[in-house]
């Protein structure tokens, strides 16, 4: 027996123009570093992607399901660009311009893109690896940069107000299969080629819908988001396509994402809520310590990408700014979970043990445990293994190319289709995801697993510790040992010798790691996060300077 329900493409059309029509005075605001920021309402947002549609399809000849790449800050052009792509029928390919140049070429022409848009800041990242990137026919300047750097270019390039300049601000936007590919992101190849993960109508409309439920990100028309987080970053956690459903006023940074600019845009542009990196907020902590502003504007902080140090969570909460800890990857759109605690908890000293979990599943994602003999482990709170998921907004398989099929490594997919995320955690009886490191960084000491993120997490409640990461080393005796890396902080007077006392108040004492070393900052990943096969190549080559302790 079938339903009588309507049989309604869930598409990313729909969000557009709902948004653009239902919280058309809703506004994207893009920081210029100026006196006064760039507005724009999200009905205006809505008739610059239909102008920006008919440019791609009648100027530049794009047309069914090909790949139109963006290199961007976050800002309005760029949201224009998110919606206009996918309701148009083609794929949004957000390049990660963090990347190596060698990788970014590589992905370019992997994806086959034939156009890409581009901030003209950008401009010198983009032009000495165009000659690498065949399929580029079409390079859009948005904003200012130096266009003599695209002279003599096998390319044709344009001026993306003068492309949009008198098109039509409605678009005839086609019927889609809500299963067909929106948008698209690559891995960042830290082991290997970068792998693309290509999400459909479906998947961004479900996520989107998750993202505004109350045990997510909360938030309404009443709310002003600064998107910190890069839209090239698994599409900005998801929060445009969310926020624009729900009418949540955007704050977009572009390219002013040092410490300074985000605590000014803070303080004049009162967003209540904000996304990052845990990086980003370690920086913009320093800066409020050193030039304290008021932030209590903001009601939630929520911090991704990789565990945040419950230091730095304490550090916010004393500004007034609550952090709400997630979890997710480019294969999991990136939504996984949300640390929001049960209301039995909440006001009680239980409530901050909640908070510091990477969060509880939603109904759109189902997770298990996976022991190393492949057995499936309970969900009691100690019982630890790699997390594997699944959902409609989980990826199934890699994108194999423009002439290639799509494909399913074994160690990142089960034969029933799983997902291996590659994270070591416990689950508790609730539902609430503890993770205890990622499978490659655990420290495998005599037989027993040492959680290098714990490690982490107490060396940084040091007061006098801005940064640490910790990587297991080879050890004759016991075939790996802990090296702690610590960034101090400036007029830092503590040793080694106090940073080990300390640790040994919060850590078993056989976890306590022997080989330290000062370093200057921790290497980053191109979306920020702690690039631990960094510091194991400078340990390896001799590079770093060891201190050893008894």
């Amino acid at each position: 027996m079938l339903s009588t329900m309507q049989d309604v493409p869930l598409t990313v059309t729909r969000i557009l123009q709902h948004g653009s029509k239902i919280h058309g005075t809703s506004q994207v605001t893009t920081w210029t570093g100026e006196a006064e920021p760039h507005r724009r309402s999200f009905a205006e947002i809505g008739e610059r992607a239909a102008q920006l549609a008919h440019a791609l399809r009648d100027d530049l000849g794009v047309d069914g399901d090909e790949r139109v790449a963006t290199l961007m800050w976050n800002n309005a052009e760029h949201v224009e660009a998110y919606f206009a792509i996918p309701s148009m029928g083609a794929v949004l390919h957000t390049l990660n311009l963090r990347l190596p140049p060698e990788q970014l070429a590589w992905i370019v022409n992997h994806a086959a893109d034939r156009v890409v848009l581009v901030n003209g800041s950008l401009l010198p990242l983009l032009a000495p690896l165009l000659p690498h990137l065949a399929p580029i026919e079409h390079v859009v300047i948005s904003g200012p940069g130096d266009r003599s750097l695209l002279d003599g270019a096998s390319v044709q390039v344009h001026e993306y107000e003068e492309l949009l300049a008198g098109k039509p601000t409605t678009y005839a936007w086609p019927e889609l299969d809500e299963r067909q590919a929106a948008a698209m992101c690559y891995t960042s190849g830290t082991t290997g080629d970068p792998k693309g993960v290509v999400y459909s109508h479906r998947s961004i409309y479900l996520h989107s819908m998750q993202v505004n439920m109350a045990q997510s990100m909360g938030l309404t028309d009443q709310d002003t988001s600064l998107i910190v987080v890069p839209q090239f970053h698994v599409n900005a956690w998801g929060l445009p396509h969310g926020v624009f459903m729900t009418g949540v006023n955007m704050l977009m940074p572009d390219r002013f994402l040092q410490p300074a600019p985000l605590a000014e845009m803070i303080e004049r542009e009162q967003p209540t809520h904000a996304a990052a990196v845990p990086t980003i907020w370690q920086g913009l902590l320093g800066e409020l310590q050193q030039n304290p502003r008021d932030i209590s504007c903001m009601k939630q902080v929520t911090i991704g990408g990789s565990a945040c140090p419950p230091a730095l969570m304490e550090a916010f909460d004393k500004l007034g700014a609550t952090v709400c800890h997630a979890w997710g990857m480019t294969e999991t759109s990136p939504l996984g979970t949300v640390a929001r605690p049960p209301a039995h908890v909440v006001g009680t000293e239980e409530e901050m043990a909640y908070r510091l979990t990477q969060g509880r599943f939603p109904a759109g994602v189902e997770a298990r445990l996976v022991g190393p003999g492949g057995e499936h482990l309970p969900w009691d709170g100690q019982s630890a293994g790699e997390l594997e998921v699944r959902g409609p907004w989980i990826a199934g398989s890699y994108y194999g190319g423009a002439a290639g099929e799509n494909f399913k490594p074994e160690d990142k997919f089960s034969e029933d289709g799983w997902l291996k995320t590659g994270d070591v955690g416990v689950i508790s009886a609730d539902g609430f995801l503890t993770l205890t490191d990622r499978a490659k960084d655990v420290i495998k000491s005599g037989g027993e697993w040492i959680s290098s993120v714990e490690l982490e997490n107490a060396l940084m409640s040091h007061p006098e510790v801005a940064e640490a990461a910790v990587v297991a080393v080879p050890d004759k005796k016991w075939g790996e040992r802990p090296l702690a890396t610590v960034v101090l902080k400036e007029g830092a007077s503590t040793d080694f010798v106090q940073l080990k006392e300390f640790l040994a108040t919060k850590i078993a004492k056989w976890q306590l790691p022997e080989r330290w070393s000062i370093v200057e900052a921790v290497p980053k990943t191109s979306v920020g996060k702690f690039d631990k096969k960094v510091i194991r190549r400078q340990y390896a080559d001799g590079d770093l300077d060891i201190t050893e302790l008894a």
